[in-house]
């Protein structure tokens, strides 16, 4: 083709060859035709990729990476990062489910989430998971009984909230006081003298997540001053500490961010820690989104072209309930023509055929499109498939694993009589 293509977000892994978006060696014109759409597709050498950025980030020191798998918690992705030797951060019973099965050690999972109930901490003390991040008092004399009826001993990290802006979209932010997330660190302390007195706690670690796509260093420094200064008072205390929990929340490239490196972080933080005193500490981190966000693209057709006299509709048979990101926080994801036009492109809203106002997935975008044309949405790796429901009575779409010239169905197209399954009309 004659016109310059663009250039697919965050990964060469997804690129043009002869005119047509490929992942990897696979054309996803192909896919689509051959799986239909909607459609989740991921690439098994972005994911790692994306793990062996912070391998190389992390240089030999004891560092430990928990996945954190709310981002994408198929299977096949939580198996790839297993065999790798990720550990995971889960934040209910079901994920624990998910991890276990797909091959997790119980050893290095973290379990994060402010609700915790009775069942899902029963479940993580019989399988000997790392830690608790325990993200209220209450909350840690409710482990500390359930432990002590068990006969068990939960090894609890708190999660404390060190009010510092992570310069986020606010529904994504989770360090400011006003947050419901964590303990306020001015009130660790006697959380901590509060866990030292409970039966069946032990205390392992101090943890801190202070928001998601985050793309400036400063943030997790200065949370990480505000943790050292907690570490000293702790350690004058007799509180022993085993390892710093410093969360995830890497950005990734939507647009046009700049997002850090593993190591523009990794760098500062372990010289902190060496200046501090506290280089025997493991440091775990809980990236998401940085793992999996560019690894994967979701693919839809062009249903229907509509020209108004306000806007330019390209209305397409995905929607807010296969990419719900748009809807909630006006989240922006890259638009790409699989087999782009060579022709002149014009304004379109891209939207989808659910009955509400909120369904787009991109707003006046420039594109050469028609009737049946494939689209790929970008960075739909991480919060696309997790986030999916079946509102309007749609089934949830296939998943679909890319691996050099082969590809991988890792989860079956939801058919209709999958959606009424469980319900009763009554008698």
């Amino acid at each position: 083709m004659s016109q310059q293509l663009p250039t697919p977000a965050g990964t060469p892994h997804f690129h043009y060859q002869e005119g047509t978006l490929f992942a990897e060696g696979v054309s996803l014109e192909t896919l689509a035709r051959e799986l239909g759409t909607p459609l989740y597709v991921y690439s098994r050498a972005a994911l790692k990729a994306a793990w062996q950025s912070y391998q190389d980030a992390i240089n030999g020191h004891n560092v430990l990476v928990c996945y954190g798998m709310k981002a994408n918690s198929n299977l096949a992705v939580l198996n790839e990062f297993a065999k790798l030797g990720s550990g995971f951060d889960i934040v209910s019973g079901g994920e624990l489910a998910r991890a276990l099965k797909a091959g997790a050690q119980a050893g290095k999972i973290v379990f994060s989430g402010v609700g915790k109930q009775d069942w899902e901490i029963e479940a993580a003390l019989e399988a000997n998971i790392k830690c608790f991040n325990v993200e209220s008092v209450a909350e840690l004399e409710r482990i500390s009984e359930i432990a002590s009826r068990l006969g068990k001993t939960a090894p609890v990290s708190l999660r404390v909230n060190p009010d510092v802006d992570a310069k986020t979209h606010p529904y994504i932010s989770t360090g400011l006081k006003e947050n419901k997330f964590g303990i306020e660190i001015n009130t660790a302390p006697a959380a901590y003298q509060k866990a030292v007195s409970l039966p069946g706690i032990k205390i392992v670690g101090v943890d801190c997540h202070i928001g998601s796509q985050i793309t400036e260093v400063s943030p997790y420094l200065d949370a990480l001053d505000k943790l050292l200064n907690l570490l000293d008072l702790l350690a004058l205390q007799g509180v022993q500490i085993e390892h710093l929990d410093i969360g995830g929340g890497l950005g990734i490239r939507y647009t046009d961010e700049i997002p850090l490196n593993p190591k523009e972080l990794l760098d500062p933080v372990l010289a902190k820690l060496e200046q501090r005193g506290f280089s025997h500490l493991q440091l775990v981190l809980e990236p998401g989104r940085s793992l999996v966000g560019n690894a994967g693209v979701l693919l839809t057709r062009v249903q229907y072209l509509k020209h108004a006299e306000a806007r330019n509709f390209a209305i397409v048979d995905a929607a807010m309930t296969d990419l719900m990101r748009p809807a909630l926080y006006d989240a922006y994801h890259g638009l790409l023509a699989v087999k782009p036009r060579n022709e002149t492109g014009a304004l379109y809203d891209i939207v989808g055929p659910v009955c509400e106002s909120a369904d787009w997935l991109a707003k006046q975008r420039e594109i050469a499109v028609q009737q049946d044309d494939i689209l790929a949405l970008e960075s739909a790796g991480a919060y696309a498939f997790v986030m999916a429901s079946q509102y309007n009575t749609r089934p949830r779409a296939a998943e679909v694993m890319v691996d050099g010239d082969q590809f991988h169905i890792i989860r079956q197209r939801e058919k209709l009589e999958d959606l009424f399954e469980g319900e009763q009309i009554l008698p």
